[in-house]
């Protein structure tokens, strides 16, 4: 596959495909961020489609009946893998080869095992110039959440948390970051570090946390970027004896978009919670009255969600992080240190584990790292 084209606009036109599909964030899901554009030889954009699962036609759908007749001889840029299969809609490399077009510049291969080089096969039998490869990092990131739930059926879990210097989370009297509704004074982090958490819930399908921290924290949980989403953020309590308060903001505020994993399921309590449209399934304890965290991602995955973002206390930090089954950090950290009295970052936690492919971020006086734990593409 070819890493380089002599026509000088291809990375503009492959960014601005990758702009366009950043626009499906949270409107895609659980379908991949797909961005199109269609540009003649002399550099003129003369159509251009982002996807977003309610709208159902594909980015390069979009885009080619946009541009009609003007597609015949021009080139096609796109981020991912022209399908090459039935779905909701046909075939997204027979429209680009019934269209005339004449190449295609891509950034990455479907990771979809029903796809996975087909659609380019498929267009260069048809006689069309494929190139695959540039910004291909960067797309990858772009759907790495759609390539972890294609591949296994479970979301791409992601874990974040606020920590000082030294590694603590909070004063020992306060084991969560945020703080019963109230107007906080003794945050870890600062505006601009809050203001990325709620992106980051944003761009998830799920947040996930413990028990513990909603009620030391009575926390909402919620999107507050104002932004669009095809779907609620769903909120998920691992909470295995039911303890969720029924006046919490979490239960008041629910809307079927509150899950609750217990193993008490059933009772009088599930029968309230579900008055106020909380959702309450019952899981499997994995040992010591823990809740069996692949069962739940296995649910979740049975739901459509393709990422979960993980903001827990210390003990639940160590269980996702000793089970395995985080696929990547994003740890804030903030120039302060709370020494002894501390709650430490993962209580428990009795192993080193190695975060690769790390990029660093700063917000304000507080910076940032994130890292995966494994390969979200890899079998």
């Amino acid at each position: 596959m070819s890493l380089h084209s002599s026509h000088d606009d291809d990375d503009l036109f492959l960014r601005r495909a990758l702009d366009l599909a950043r626009s499906g964030i949270a409107l895609a899901s659980p379908n991949p961020f797909v961005g199109c554009v269609v540009a003649t030889d002399e550099g003129t954009i003369v159509a251009e489609g982002f996807h977003t699962y309610e709208g159902k036609k594909h980015a390069e759908i979009l885009a080619l009946e946009r541009a009609g007749t003007r597609s015949r001889g021009a080139s096609l840029y796109v981020n991912l893998e022209p399908c090459s299969h039935q779905g909701r809609t046909g075939p997204c490399a027979d429209a680009v080869i019934a269209a005339g077009i004449r190449r295609v510049v891509c950034c990455m291969q479907d990771p979809n095992p029903v796809v996975a080089g087909q659609g380019f096969a498929k267009l260069r039998a048809a006689g069309i110039q494929v190139e695959v490869g540039q910004f291909e990092v960067e797309a990858g990131q772009l759907n790495e959440a759609f390539a972890k739930y294609i591949r296994h059926k479970i979301p791409l879990a992601t874990l974040k948390c606020a920590m000082t210097l030294d590694g603590k989370i909070g004063p020992s009297s306060d084991p969560g970051e945020s703080h019963k509704g109230a107007t906080r004074t003794d945050w870890i982090t600062g505006e601009a570090a809050r203001a990325h958490v709620q992106q980051l819930r944003h761009q998830s399908d799920a947040i996930l946390t413990g028990i513990g921290t909603v009620l030391a924290d009575d926390p909402l949980l919620t999107d507050r970027t104002g932004l669009p989403r095809r779907r609620p953020l769903l909120r998920v309590v691992l909470d295995s004896r039911l303890r969720l308060p029924l006046n919490s903001r979490l239960a008041q505020s629910a809307r079927e978009d509150v899950l609750v994993f217990t193993q008490d399921a059933g009772g009088s309590r599930t029968k309230e919670l579900e008055k106020l449209g909380v959702r309450v399934e019952r899981v499997p304890h994995s040992g010591e009255n823990a809740l069996d965290l692949s069962a739940i991602l296995r649910r979740l995955g049975e739901l459509e969600i393709t990422s979960l973002l993980v903001e827990g206390g210390s003990h639940l930090n160590a269980s996702v992080l000793d089970s395995g089954l985080a696929d990547k950090v994003f740890l804030f950290l903030a120039p302060k240190i709370l020494g002894d009295s501390g709650v430490p970052f993962a209580a428990g936690l009795n192993r080193s584990i190695e975060v690769t492919n790390s990029r660093f971020h700063q917000f304000a006086d507080d910076c940032a790292v994130e890292g995966y734990l494994k390969d979200a593409c890899s079998d």
